[in-house]
């Protein structure tokens, strides 16, 4: 079982650049109405031909529509796959920053990071945690304050290794 776990990163049918290059056509026709091969490259810094490739492979997988006067568009499946990276990243990033205190850029970073590779069902239940956690609810007040105090009292201690074994062997009882 194990052993498997690491093949379903490589079966992730979005991958970073991916998830980029769709998110870029998103917000293209969303600021100026259109999205053209060289706008999204120059959205993501990158030479128009790499944008090309890769823009070829998204509309020969449905993802990308482009008109016989090369504006694009992104298929309803693309808007679907979109809309739920933004999400997940939106939910990710509140997480990192609201709960876990992580300054904006770092949890904007780290958001990206992970946005394309959480399972719709993860991304739910986190959606769901953080509300409940940011939510008016006593508990959650509650647990907020002394897991916000508890930071606070261990300060930036660095990476907790001994955290995590103690973590890991707690699973085992």
């Amino acid at each position: 079982m194990a052993s498997d776990v690491w093949k379903e990163y490589e079966s992730n049918e979005i991958s970073h650049s991916v998830a980029h290059h769709l998110a870029a056509i998103h917000e293209l026709m969303g600021d100026h109405g259109y999205a053209r091969v060289s706008d999204v490259a120059r959205a993501l810094e990158i030479t128009r031909g790499s944008a090309s490739l890769t823009l070829k492979a998204l509309k020969a997988r449905g993802l990308v529509e482009e008109d016989h006067n090369k504006f694009l568009k992104l298929s309803e499946e693309g808007r679907h796959i979109v809309d739920s990276i933004l999400a997940k990243r939106a939910t990710v990033r509140k997480f990192l920053n609201g709960v876990l205190k992580l300054d904006a850029h770092q949890a904007e970073v780290d958001a990206c990071k992970v946005e394309h590779l959480l399972s719709a069902q993860t991304g739910e239940q986190l959606l769901r945690f953080v509300q409940f956690l940011l939510s008016n609810d006593p508990v959650a007040v509650q647990f907020l304050a002394e897991f916000w105090a508890k930071l606070d009292e261990d300060g930036d201690r660095g990476w907790p290794i001994r955290d995590v074994e103690q973590l890991l062997n707690s699973e085992s009882q």
